[in-house]
């Protein structure tokens, strides 16, 4: 390898280092890769990175305005409303409240792409439950932590429309390649966690067991569910599945499918329209700010790997054997979505410089990509520090290390057969 691609590989060392410190990760991913443009005197390359990574027309689309929908939702409480309706059937059912919850949130995730706010909706009210049914809080917590893997199933996740634009694909299409072994990673979670707590003892009950009611939604003692809005959520999701398989005439993009929902939110929840409009266009915002800005990131961070040899030498060296890509591309994204607490970072960035590769050994795109996120997702639900995890203890009032007991052999085990049959 030339010497600066020996440099390239101590920066992946530092931003690994930097990433486990908790900094910001689009300043470490855009001063590293900057650093390294320079060095490679190919500066504008990270520059240019950065723009064309900014109006990339499927990508903001499709984010934007799914978090757009997401904040509709939650303003109109139609996500609250589908909680309620879901949960109200599965009281009484002892410790098999556990995979049934997991379940739930595993649905409920789909209609909700972020993680923390799917989590923020359904444990507030399915974790109260299972503490009155006398399971422990921790398991309480990690039966909601468990299905937190099912937005990968939705068009609105970044991953899908960012793998699915580089595979050239229809978004839909895309997330059909990797549904089964989605499904597979929930049906693992729900039933390992119902094992896992079993022999731990999570049945028997704690009676000092609580929740912090200050992390419970406060406007819950005026809140009316309603089933018409317990629907809404799954219009976007309705539309886009209805429109690729069976009715032509419908056939929509995600941000389209999405605005429609935000409208049906609006109608049904009948509030004030000026502040769901605001509501709208900041979830719209925070989508942009958030999740394409990690994408823009990494993008630049992959151009600093580029521009510096690492990227050549490193596929060089995964034509030699698709193993190394196999696991390369399913622990390296486990470890460090446990590690950092997120697995967006580490999975853009493998997704940005190796993914595009796949074929030189033996792979397609979608396959190794849906690999890389999977797995990435699964690191994620794995990790005492991800904010989803922090989120869910909180709740029960219990620490994350004793949430993460119970989820980690799931999920590690998900990731060792999405490795041996995705790609």
């Amino acid at each position: 390898m030339s010497i600066t691609a020996w440099i390239a590989l101590v920066v992946v060392v530092a931003v690994v280092w930097a990433l486990i410190k908790r900094w910001e990760t689009r300043m470490v991913l855009i001063a590293s890769g900057l650093f390294l443009c320079i060095i490679s005197w190919d500066f504008l390359s990270g520059l240019n990175s950065m723009a064309n990574s900014m109006v990339n027309k499927s990508l903001v689309q499709a984010i934007c305005a799914s978090m757009g929908f997401a904040f509709a939702a939650k303003y109109t409480r139609c996500d609250s409303s589908l909680v309620h309706y879901l949960a109200s059937p599965i009281r009484g059912l002892g410790i098999f409240l556990l995979p049934v919850c997991t379940v739930i949130t595993f649905f409920v995730n789909i209609a909700i792409p972020s993680a923390a706010g799917c989590a923020a909706a359904v444990g507030s009210t399915l974790i109260p439950v299972m503490l009155r049914a006398g399971i422990k809080p921790a398991a309480a917590a990690a039966a909601v932590l468990g299905g937190t893997i099912g937005s990968y199933l939705s068009p609105g996740t970044s991953h899908n429309p960012y793998v699915a634009n580089m595979a050239g694909m229809d978004v839909m299409t895309f997330i059909g390649t990797h549904a089964t072994y989605s499904v597979m990673i929930g049906v693992i979670s729900a039933v390992g966690i119902l094992i896992v707590c079993f022999f731990m003892g999570d049945h028997k009950g704690d009676k000092n067991a609580t929740v912090d009611e200050s992390k419970l939604k406060k406007e819950d003692a005026d809140f009316v569910p309603n089933p018409i809005a317990a629907l809404v959520p799954l219009v976007p999701i309705t539309l886009l599945l209805v429109g690729n398989l069976w009715v032509e005439e419908i056939k929509m993009g995600v941000a389209p499918a999405m605005t429609i929902g935000a409208i049906c939110a609006l109608a049904v929840a009948r509030v004030n329209p000026q502040t769901f409009t605001k509501e709208f266009f900041n979830g719209m915002g925070k989508g942009y700010a958030d999740v394409m800005g990690i994408i823009i990131a990494a993008g630049v961070f992959a151009a600093g790997l580029k521009s510096a040899g690492l990227i050549d030498s490193f596929v060089t060296a995964l034509k030699e054997s698709n193993e190394i890509a196999r696991w390369g591309g399913s622990i390296g994204p486990y470890l460090m979505g446990i590690i950092t607490g997120s697995g967006d970072a580490a999975t853009l960035a493998f997704n940005e410089t190796v993914t595009p590769h796949a074929k030189d050994f033996g792979m397609t795109i979608e396959g190794l990509g849906g690999l890389a996120f999977l797995a990435g997702a699964a690191g994620r639900t794995a990790s005492p520090i991800a904010g989803v995890t922090i989120l869910v203890s909180g709740i029960a009032m219990v620490s994350p290390i004793e949430v993460v007991k119970r989820t980690v052999l799931p999920m590690t085990i998900s990731v060792i057969l999405c490795a041996i049959l995705m790609v």
